[in-house]
């Protein structure tokens, strides 16, 4: 029975050796979000169900309570969604392959010039999706624990042409080191070089699958009259990962097309302009922020009445979070107090960058925050 194998591995040959592995036994690879704190970590891992996990000794461990995968299964990916819960998505050797064959024609890549540089979170698609490109086309790689500048920089002096970043970090380098830089996780700069490629897909389409607005080989597009986002195609995840006790869900329609939660219309000549997401979810330097898991903790703090939090545009992170606090008649709070009670229990993006006072929180008639009330 194929069984699916946690990674709680930082980014290094070592992560690559090991998901080569769990491939070679026939089993599926989940990374583990290292930077979770351990209390998220052990909730991320009961709702995921791995059977095994690989740590930094490099061996494989047995885990109670692991649910199988099906035959063909290559990688299982959490992801939050819209409602801060995680599911796992499932992605099969054959997407993966659809989708390493699709960007790599697009990018123009040659195994015998250019070099890959993975160097963003590889429990994220837009890391991973870097590593498993790469070993699908023979491409040489170099896998990095996090970017950094200077890290980065010395990849470019040891070869590599390709990288993926998130736009913040785009900012902190000389695009025209590389040959091309591919950019997704928040809105782009406006005056982003030539060879930077923005790009839109998510979690279940195993990487971008729109490239400067058109779509890549294979894929398909169309928007309903609600202007929701529809997307089909050979890379899409099989299905979402249920827990231990629970079926799997495939939220494909009979003929494959997915759903994006998206919003967005088609040019005349079919360019995809993407409005953003039905919901609230924050998206800031990549990472998606859940103001359900923020608000309770501000509403504990010292000073605060009531807090709803926001995501205003910001030029670096794509959004920046924002605390809206009614303050109490004694007290108000400081960013950094705020800051520090976000960070010790949920992970660091999540924290407000900023803060704002005010009188009241716009409501509904039932009571309800109105976010889109800024």
């Amino acid at each position: 029975m194929n069984q699916l194998v946690a990674l709680a591995l930082e980014g290094g040959p070592s992560f690559v050796d090991a998901i080569q592995r769990v491939w070679a036994n026939g089993d599926a690879a989940f990374p583990l979000d290292l930077r979770l704190p351990a209390q998220e970590r052990r909730r991320v891992l009961a709702a995921i169900a791995p059977g095994a996990i690989i740590e930094s000794d490099g061996e494989q461990r047995h885990l109670d309570g692991g649910k199988p995968v099906e035959p063909g299964d290559a990688l299982v990916i959490a992801t939050s969604g819209t409602t801060g819960e995680a599911k796992g998505v499932v992605h099969t050797h054959d997407g993966l392959l659809a989708s390493a064959v699709a960007t790599s024609s697009a990018l123009n890549v040659d195994p015998h010039r250019d070099k890959w540089l993975a160097c963003l979170p590889l429990a994220h698609i837009g890391g991973l999706s870097v590593i498993t490109r790469a070993l699908l086309t023979d491409t040489p790689l170099v896998v990095q624990p996090r970017f950094e500048v200077e890290a980065a920089n010395g990849a470019v002096r040891d070869g590599s042409t390709l990288v993926s970043l998130v736009t913040r970090a785009l900012s902190q380098i000389d695009p025209a080191l590389f040959r091309t830089v591919v950019i997704g996780g928040a809105a782009p700069p406006a005056d982003r070089p030539v060879n930077v490629i923005a790009t839109y897909g998510m979690t279940e389409t195993g990487s971008g699958v729109v490239y400067d607005r058109h779509r890549l080989a294979e894929v398909e597009i169309k928007i309903d009259d609600t202007d929701e986002i529809w997307l089909r195609g050979p890379m899409l995840f099989r299905t979402y990962r249920g827990p231990l006790d629970q079926a799997d869900i495939d939220p494909k329609t009979s003929d494959g097309w997915f759903a994006t939660g998206d919003l967005g219309r088609l040019g005349q000549d079919n360019e995809l302009q993407v409005f953003g997401r039905r919901g609230d979810v924050i998206v800031t330097g990549g990472e998606k922020v859940w103001p359900a898991k923020v608000e309770p903790l501000l509403n504990q703090q010292p000073g605060v009445a009531e807090a709803m939090v926001i995501g205003r545009p910001h030029p670096e992170w794509g959004h920046e979070v924002v605390a809206v606090v009614v303050a109490t008649p004694s007290q108000e709070p400081s960013l950094a107090q705020l800051r520090s009670a976000i960070k010790a229990e949920l992970p660091a993006w999540y924290a407000p960058r900023s803060i704002q006072i005010v009188d009241q929180l716009p409501k509904t008639a039932l009571g309800k925050i109105k976010r889109t009330a800024r």
